[in-house]
């Protein structure tokens, strides 16, 4: 019998256990209750601990042999390490049954539960985040031993190739030195992340002031799931978009002006990637104006000012520290896009100013350090991760940021309901 229908079984049984667990437990709790004796929860959660302690404890122990077979290398045979699980179950089902008694708080029960769960997904997060930055900080530390880490900050010329040439022992044939500056890559990925947000903010703050002050219901009702849909296409059609349309409109633009632009320049990512941010930022906006108390409205209006004028200095104000922070997160959005741009701009390092020129970003160079057929100990492998680190400290920074702005503006505009 294969492993798959072993587990479907397992699940099956399962999932029968647990239904029995909250009949035969609701039914005597019912019974109890019936008989005149005051309960201190309802029938149906005596039903739901049931079901609790029967799955539960059966789910921890089979996810634990399965941690222990799959990352610890140990032998298990799943057979038995599944019916180690329906057999805690049923333990548990008779422990749930036991538990149903007139002095058992069940609700109190299943809310320690939640509880406990809730704070183990907060957890598993946070050693995620963990696992993820010391991961990227050991092999950036890799990198720093082979390469100054002042000439990857300070560099202005990415050329990695020469590093598989010096891995393999040749590195006479490079004709120059592997380099490894940083910079040409971060100039690339706050140009288009520049001209990403010029386009995002002022589209996605007006169409959140325009719904939430200025349109009618109507116009709401229509315009919020056509944002939510632009919000939803996938990173890889904005790429198309970007190559097939807008780059070569901006070259025709460009040539009637008399300059010149290259096929894979960095004005149409940018573009692309603003029009794309522009339902993030809009309903993140959307939702900071909402929050803004009607009292700060009312007063304004009752001065006699007019509705825009009540806009621009009473509502944006009020609600600027959320929009800095939603046009934070919308920075550190555009930052981590990598398919637009390997799409559209290429992936070409150059350190320019004019936006017409082709240029890549930091997180197109980290793909291109970890795809082919070099060696995963060679510089080239490491300054991934020494490119990731940075990007990782930078987004990071942004994000704490917007969260301390969004805590000061709720408590800076937090009503008493009196």
């Amino acid at each position: 019998m294969s492993t798959n229908i072993v587990f479907l079984l397992f699940c099956a049984v399962l999932v029968g256990l647990g239904g029995v667990a909250f009949v035969l437990s609701r039914a005597k709790a019912s019974r109890v209750r019936a008989s005149g004796t005051l309960m201190h929860a309802q029938p149906d959660q005596y039903g739901w601990f049931a079901v609790l302690t029967t799955a539960g404890p059966a789910l921890l122990v089979s996810a634990l042999g399965a941690f222990a077979l799959l990352l610890l290398g140990a032998e298990i045979p799943v057979l038995y390490l599944l019916a180690a699980g329906l057999i805690i179950a049923a333990l548990g089902l008779v422990l749930g049954l036991k538990q149903v008694r007139p002095d058992f708080h069940a609700r109190r029960a299943i809310e320690s539960v939640i509880r406990k769960l809730l704070a183990a997904a907060a957890t598993i997060s946070i050693l995620t985040t963990l696992g993820i930055l010391i991961s990227i900080v050991g092999e950036a530390i890799s990198f720093f031993q082979l390469h100054s880490f002042w000439d990857f900050v300070t560099g202005t010329t990415w050329n990695p190739g020469a590093s598989f040439l010096s891995a393999a022992g040749r590195g006479d044939e490079g004709g120059s030195a592997a380099q490894f500056g940083s910079v040409p890559l971060f100039a690339g990925t706050f140009m288009i992340t520049l001209i990403a947000m010029l386009v995002a903010i002022p589209f996605g703050l007006g169409a959140a002031i325009y719904m939430v002050e200025f349109a009618p219901l109507t116009v709401r009702k229509a315009a919020k799931p056509v944002l939510e849909v632009l919000a939803g296409i996938p990173t890889v059609v904005y790429g198309v978009f970007a190559a097939l349309t807008v780059a070569p409109l901006v070259v025709d633009i460009a040539g009637l002006f008399g300059l010149d632009a290259s096929y894979s320049n960095a004005l149409a990512p940018g573009l692309v990637m603003g029009i794309m941010i522009i339902p993030f930022i809009s309903s993140l906006s959307d939702d900071v104006i909402n929050s803004v108390p009607s009292s700060l409205r009312e007063g304004a209006l009752a001065l006699g000012i007019t509705k825009g004028e009540m806009v621009r200095n009473v509502v944006v104000p009020a609600a600027a520290p959320g929009i800095i922070s939603a046009s934070l997160l919308a920075v550190s959005r555009a930052l981590g896009e990598t398919m637009i741009v390997v799409m559209a701009a290429g992936m070409r390092p150059n350190l320019t100013a004019n936006p017409l020129e082709d240029m890549t970003t930091v997180t197109v160079s980290i793909v291109a350090a970890l795809t082919g057929d070099q060696e995963f100990g060679s510089a080239q492998t490491l300054s991934a991760f020494a490119l990731g680190l940075v990007l990782f400290i930078v987004t990071l920074t942004l994000n704490i940021v917007s969260v301390i702005m969004i805590r000061r503006f709720r408590e800076k505009y937090r009503v008493n309901n009196l």
